[in-house]
């Protein structure tokens, strides 16, 4: 019984590891879903409706340091937050994979 979990355990470790560690073609699978949850974030950035009196040069300023933003600022710092995420999901699922086997060898104890 304590092999099983001590195995159980070292596995999820070692499945971790590789998720932080990961080869150069297990990257290209990842990236391909960090770039897409990456998209998806900037795609929904906050769109601004001025009323008709604001100042035109005041609204092509906004639209411009919106535009500069979007396009060069962020997309560096969400793709970081987002690989993070997507490590932290794939790690969470071999958590789980983890308690069930763990309950499992508990239960046919």
């Amino acid at each position: 019984m304590k092999k099983q979990l001590k195995d159980a355990l070292h596995r999820y470790k070692v499945e971790a590891f590789k998720m932080t560690h990961m080869s150069a073609e297990e990257q290209k699978e990842v990236a391909r879903e960090i770039l897409e949850h990456s998209s998806e974030a900037l795609q929904n950035a906050y769109h601004f409706h001025f009323d008709k009196s604001t100042n035109p040069h005041r609204v092509e300023t906004f639209q411009m340091i919106k535009t500069a933003v979007l396009e060069t600022l962020l997309p560096p710092v969400v793709e970081k937050i987002m690989k993070r995420i997507t490590v932290l999901e794939h790690q969470n699922q071999h958590l789980v994979k983890l308690l069930d086997e763990l309950m499992e060898a508990l239960s046919d104890e």
